[in-house]
């Protein structure tokens, strides 16, 4: 095996010391979420490559997965000011009709 140059070696202590993340050793709580990923992951794989499945169900796997649809909802959550910081951004490029046709849809819905 071939080993690391004295320079390379250097370079990754000098890395380290300036701070840079070194993953930390996993503690029980994120095991157990590793954990319930993995169960999560493999039953919904399991579902999409049964060949008697002939069309996707998603409500299904949410009902029938236990702890998926609480995941997702937190998931979408956790996204959620993102996709405002994409429409935000988008918003300059649309035209004025495009921007008065979305702000009817904002007025409409809060009624």
């Amino acid at each position: 095996m071939p080993r690391k140059s004295a320079s390379a070696a250097a370079s990754e202590e000098e890395q380290n010391e300036k701070g840079t993340q070194v993953p930390s050793p996993p503690n029980e709580k994120n095991k157990d979420e590793l954990g319930n990923l993995n169960r999560m992951l493999a039953a919904v794989l399991e579902y999409l490559s049964d060949d008697e499945v002939e069309e996707i169900d998603i409500e299904y796997l949410l009902t029938h997965t236990e702890g998926l649809r609480e995941w997702w909802d937190q998931y979408r959550e956790n996204n959620k000011k993102q996709i405002e910081e994409e429409i935000k951004k988008s918003l300059g490029s649309l035209s004025l009709e495009e921007l008065e046709s979305i702000r009817e849809q904002i007025k409409e819905k809060n009624k």
